[in-house]
């Protein structure tokens, strides 16, 4: 275990792996009521096709999430979100494209809870019979996202931009797919991707870190397991397959995102930078104290629904600028206006320092949310690098970043827009 004071930030980080190839991340927070776990593996909805032990293996869509829903059902009839409720825990999980987390925060009794979460998320327990039963459920869920805007206008911007890669596919699946997971295939896939070599657990809380260690090295499997490598299809092209997509559904303004794809950076530090750049570039130039956002906010064009992301999965980054306006192409056609603006002139450099202290602020306010925290811990595992690097990362950040970053990947060929227009009468 080593440990690591960050001066700048006021933070202590254990660290370390343990034999089975286990990454363990604590934050000490003391006087700190709360604590807060996350066990979470490198295994989401996008890790369908993966070669492991030289063989090649395909899964249907929707094997991560369903994993996730049916890891809490124990061997003794237990269920674990049952126990730690009990036990004052307020317990969850979720699966992205890239990952699943289970996590729980609690008050007290937080080494026992962390007991539970190792005991349940390593221990599956499946029958064919539980398995039809949820494909019912997860089939419902299915049919209920599928009728969300939100979820359309962003589905449909995927598959704009990519043509091979399963995060154009939604993370549940698909009523098919689903229909083809058989209780053989979750105990294969957990055996294969819930492998402590292919997981982390990142905790936050007044809590003593070698307890944290001793507790995984007690209850997780000892031997190191090989990692399963994901296959996400062919090589994507730089621009979007289509620029634009419209479809109405019953919604009481026109909903719109415009998305645009990176190249990300090679795992470790040169990711870490490349993600601070991008954030900083977006909210410098389209960020809710921008210029842009402020103006189009003034005429109406843009409302507080608003938003900007940059978002890094599944082997894949995604520039997604979106929201409510009554006209999106106006929206198009100043995004491309003010990025002519940055490419011929650039970022002025006190609207550059200001968002840059303004980013600094954001992420130490982040440090007093343990859930953020620890997730961004969980990102930094599985991409190469320390999260509380970004800090010291950040103040290095130089405009010319910031202004090479959108001239790379915001060209107007290489931007491609989804939109949601009211059922017309």
């Amino acid at each position: 275990m080593r440990h690591k004071r960050f001066e700048r930030i006021g933070e202590d980080l254990y660290s370390g792996q343990l034999k089975n190839g286990l990454t363990v991340n604590v934050v000490t927070k003391p006087g700190f009521q709360l604590s807060y776990a996350v066990f979470a593996t490198n295994y989401g909805g996008a890790h369908r096709r993966f070669s492991l032990g030289g063989v090649m293996h395909d899964t249907p869509a929707g094997v991560a999430h369903f994993l996730e829903h049916k890891m809490f059902d124990m061997p003794d009839g237990d269920n674990a979100l049952s126990v730690l409720s009990a036990n004052g825990a307020q317990p969850n999980a979720f699966t992205s494209s890239g990952m699943t987390a289970y996590f729980f925060d609690c008050t007290s009794g937080f080494e026992e809870n962390l007991r539970m979460l190792l005991k349940f998320v390593s221990t599956p327990y499946f029958t064919q019979e539980t398995v039809d039963k949820e494909q019912g459920i997860i089939g419902q869920e299915i049919c209920m996202v599928e009728d969300s805007p939100g979820y359309v206008v962003y589905n449909r911007l995927m598959r704009m931009l990519y043509e091979h890669n399963p995060i154009r596919d939604q993370v549940a699946g698909s009523i098919e797919s689903i229909a083809e997971i058989t209780a053989e295939t979750l105990y294969n896939c957990h055996k294969a991707f819930y492998a402590p070599s292919n997981m982390t657990l990142c905790v936050a809380g007044d809590c003593d870190p070698e307890k944290i260690f001793a507790i995984a090295d007690e209850i997780l499997p000892h031997e190191k397991a090989e990692i399963p490598k994901a296959d996400m299809g062919a090589p994507e092209s730089e621009k979007p397959i289509k620029s634009y997509n419209e479809e109405q559904m019953e919604v009481s303004a026109p909903q719109f995102l415009i998305g645009a794809k990176v190249t990300p950076a090679p795992e470790g530090s040169s990711l870490l930078r490349q993600k601070i750049v991008a954030q900083l570039a977006l909210r410098t130039v389209f960020g809710t104290s921008a210029e842009f956002y402020n103006r189009l906010y003034a005429d109406g064009t843009l409302n507080r629904d608003y938003d900007y992301e940059i978002d890094y999965t599944a082997g894949t980054a995604t520039i997604m600028l979106g929201g409510e306006s009554a006209s999106p192409q106006k929206v198009l056609g100043e995004i491309n206006s003010e990025l002519e603006r940055v490419f011929s002139d650039g970022i002025g450099e006190t609207v550059f320092e200001t968002a840059k202290r303004a980013s600094f602020g954001s992420r130490l306010r982040g440090l007093e949310d343990f859930d953020s925290l620890c997730l961004s811990l969980v990102d930094g595992v599985f991409g190469g690098y320390c999260a509380l690097d970004a800090y010291e990362v950040l103040e290095s950040i130089k405009k010319s970043e910031c202004e090479d970053f959108l001239k790379s990947f915001m060209t107007p060929d290489r931007l491609a827009m989804s939109v949601i227009n009211p059922v017309k009468a």
